[in-house]
């Protein structure tokens, strides 16, 4: 049967598997489908939606960032000894305190310098995209060791908790957070020249660079995005627990990738959307959820996040080889 056009059989796809989770979820358990749980899943995907949402950008470019999660720990960090100690400088004599606005800025800032550093490996010294992010994810995971000396930060005041835990008009903080960048990132994307430049360079550098476009610059500005977003979601999860936590965001970035696979993003560039990533955060996220009302062991969680991301990229592989066929 043909689809009619326009539609995107992916994200057909995505959609048909999560409606099924949630199906089988409510049969096997009655604790799934609750407005209380439906809150709980939305709040928890908040974080995997920053992050998926700027690996969107640099997989549609054809790169990858593995270092979002130690980018995300390093800047929530930085956020909360600002926000607990102030900014020192003792060679200058100033010790001024920081605001919350202040920490917010600090820890999207940290992030996209951070992500500065990845798009200058990557477009200066033209290492691979695995290679340069695995090389951060361990500059920025030993970084955030030596900021926090490896203990917690904590007690960093209810109003800048009320990030990660306030509730306004029935939702979630972090669920307004993630609904402004997904709808921000749609605009970018699907609207201005920048967002049909990423496809371009993603469907084939060669051709961008012939039709003059600054592919460089491009790149550089992915992963200063994704860099962004990362600290955005650092802040979202101390704002939550009220810590910085030195081992934040362990396996966060299996978590985005598998979300960004699942949704229709296609690995090798030039294919896929923010919408899809929606997607596939809820899927992982519903999928999450349940497993743990299931009581399924975490140690077979991951195995079987595994195999989602398998399945997810053997049908990318195979839609793409139907098309080119």
């Amino acid at each position: 049967m043909k689809l009619p056009s326009g539609v995107n059989l992916s994200r057909l796809q995505s959609l048909l598997a999560l409606l099924v989770m949630i199906v089988a979820l409510s049969v096997t358990t009655d604790s799934f489908l609750t407005l209380d749980n439906g809150r709980n899943i939305l709040r928890q995907i908040s974080v995997n939606l920053c992050l998926s949402t700027g690996l969107t950008l640099v997989i549609l470019t054809g790169g990858i960032d593995l270092s979002v999660g130690a980018v995300l720990a390093l800047s929530g960090a930085v956020a909360a000894w600002l926000l607990k100690n102030g900014l020192v400088l003792p060679w200058l004599g100033l010790h001024a305190d920081v605001t919350i606005a202040g920490a917010i800025w600090a820890a999207v800032i940290v992030g996209g310098l951070c992500g500065l550093a990845n798009g200058l490996t990557i477009t200066r010294l033209l290492l691979p995209p695995f290679v340069a992010t695995l090389a951060m994810l361990s500059i920025a995971r030993g970084a955030t060791l030596l900021s926090t000396g490896g203990f917690p930060i904590t007690g960093l005041g209810s109003a800048f908790g009320f990030i990660g835990t306030g509730i306004w008009l029935g939702i979630p903080m972090p669920v307004w957070i993630a609904a402004v960048v997904v709808i921000l990132s749609v605009v970018l994307t699907q609207r201005t020249p920048f967002g049909r430049h990423v496809f371009a360079v993603g469907g084939s550098e060669r051709a961008a660079r012939l039709a003059g476009l600054p592919v460089e610059r491009i790149k550089m500005l992915v992963y200063v995005t994704a860099g962004a977003l990362s600290g955005l979601a650092g802040l979202m999860v101390v704002a939550r627990l009220d810590s910085a936590q030195p081992n934040a965001g362990v396996g966060y970035e299996l978590d985005a990738i598998a979300a960004v696979v699942i949704g229709g993003t296609s690995l090798s560039g030039g294919r896929g959307s923010v919408a899809g990533t929606v997607l596939g955060c809820l899927i992982i996220g519903v999928l999450n959820n349940g497993l743990t009302l299931l009581n399924v062991s975490p140690f077979w969680q991951q195995v079987i996040k595994g195999l989602v991301i398998i399945a997810a990229v053997a049908i990318d592989r195979a839609a793409a080889r139907r098309a080119a066929a």
